[in-house]
């Protein structure tokens, strides 16, 4: 599980996964979903298909852990299902904002699950409820089930890419019938998705770890604008909508978001971070006693920092995985709060030493000051702060729950401000130019997060709950 930390808003967005020609393919993908708890911890959701063809669909609020058991997965029957994790970077969190969505339309039950944020989604939510579609959720994810249903396409897979031509922004989904999966990956390829071989059937999941945990083998990955039709005869694809030049992977996926033991965009996350540890040493060296992580998305950083610049690793931070949002209480004290339920400092390791503190990124700074304070008040000599990233200075809008720019730290101070503001010896953030030089193909990935120039135009009155104002302004509007 990634390291959340309360200012950091990076917490990403959602996981999908899909199994097909499995004997009970809702067991397996609730095994996937597990795997995948990191990428969305606030609900989940599985529908699966039976061989008559009806859909069974179980929901709830919470880890995976704690939505279903043994009883319950086998309750799910058939050959085919999808399942999500999420958190949620458009709409509230509600039982009816829990995907997949289900629909029956003309051309019979469909679900599906979404990982990603569509930028236009308030100019195509207009207009649909102008046209009259009466809207069930608060998610952007429901737009694709309208435009699929406004299609005069026979053809579920005809209608899908009708409706993809129609949006704009990032989406790696899996779309159920009573006969296939559908994945689909938008033309920039913003969102992880692959494909794996599991005895006679295939899975396709957000991360490779998923595949790993059911003992699927790594086929490949859905190329950007492809679909991809799997059913118990096999797998069939095609290119649905052409792939950008260069598509845009988010460069987050291998910072934060993945677990160091996935292989995302063609390349093992914990060796990228590795690269970027041992560049930021390169970058910004001093001399110093102990490297620690903030961790546990930051470990592998930390290890490449201690590689490059020969000061020892030690697990100077322990952090605690089992506690969840809801003992957070937002009336806590600074000095008490959310800082140390996660994390207890190992003062053995920190008293009177000069230590080198490694995080991934810096979003608002209040953890990164509060952590500061603690490694002081546990007897460190000096604090050295470095950052596996340049400073965030833009929110995304491809399915990232970020802050508002006037909530960005490295938007609003310069480097010596926000050292002083976290009360470290010394600050370091990695260049852009050194984080992209850590990437086989650099020129394949989005930086908007670091210098505002969005790959795909963003519509100004895009954020989480843009569809949350429009839906209160049509009620508003219809009373």
């Amino acid at each position: 599980m990634n390291g959340w930390s309360p200012d950091k808003t990076w917490r990403e967005e959602c996981g999908v996964f899909a199994a097909v020609g499995i004997p009970r393919a809702a067991e397996t993908v609730g095994l996937g979903l597990h795997a995948l708890q990191h990428r969305g911890q606030e609900s989940t959701g599985i529908v699966s298909c039976d061989e008559r063809g009806d859909f069974h669909t179980h929901k709830g609020i919470g880890l995976v852990s704690d939505v279903y058991d043994d009883a319950l997965l086998a309750s799910l029957p058939g050959a085919l299902a999808i399942g999500h994790n999420r958190y949620s970077t458009t709409g509230s969190l509600t039982l009816e904002n829990t995907q997949p969505l289900r629909v029956v339309y003309r051309g019979g039950p469909l679900a599906l699950a979404h990982n990603g944020n569509l930028v236009n989604a308030r100019e195509l939510r207009r207009g649909l409820e102008g046209s009259g579609s009466i809207f069930q959720t608060t998610l952007d994810t429901e737009i694709f089930l309208h435009l699929i249903a406004l299609s005069g396409a026979e053809d579920v897979e005809e209608a899908l890419i009708e409706a993809a031509k129609q949006v704009r922004g990032a989406y790696s989904m899996v779309v159920l019938t009573r006969e296939a999966v559908l994945a689909l990956r938008d033309p920039h390829g913003f969102r992880p998705l692959c494909i794996g071989r599991l005895g006679d059937g295939y899975v396709v999941a957000s991360e490779t770890c998923a595949l790993d945990l059911v003992a699927a083998d790594f086929v490949r990955d859905v190329a950007p604008g492809e679909l991809v039709r799997l059913d118990p005869q096999g797998m069939r694809a095609r290119q649905a909508l052409p792939e950008a030049d260069p598509p845009r992977h988010c460069v987050f996926e291998h910072i934060y978001f993945s677990r160091p033991d996935s292989r995302v965009f063609g390349d093992t996350v914990d060796r990228v971070r590795r690269r970027i540890g041992h560049r930021l040493a390169d970058e910004h060296p001093v001399e110093a006693d102990v490297v620690i992580a903030v961790p546990d998305s930051s470990n592998s950083i930390a290890l490449g920092y201690s590689e490059r610049s020969g000061i020892r690793f030690e697990l100077g931070l322990i952090r605690n995985h089992y506690v969840g949002r809801t003992f957070i209480q937002p009336h806590q004290g600074e000095r008490d709060s959310t800082v140390r339920v996660k994390f207890n400092p190992v003062r053995e390791v920190l008293a009177g030493q000069r230590i080198v503190l490694v995080d991934d990124s810096i979003v608002r700074g209040t953890t990164s000051r509060k952590l500061v304070r603690m490694l002081r008040r546990n007897g460190a000599k000096e604090v050295h702060f470095r950052v596996g990233s340049p400073p965030v200075t833009h929110p995304c809008f491809y399915g990232i729950d970020t802050p508002s720019r006037r909530e960005l730290i490295g938007a609003l101070k310069s480097t010596e401000e926000i050292r002083d503001f976290l009360g470290a010896d010394s600050l370091g953030y990695l260049s852009l130019e050194g984080l992209l030089a850590c990437e086989r193909e650099p020129a394949r990935f989005c930086s908007a997060c670091f210098t505002g120039r969005y790959p795909v135009a963003v519509d100004a009155e895009t954020d989480k709950l843009a569809l949350e104002r429009l839906h209160r302004e049509s009620a508003a509007g219809a009373g």
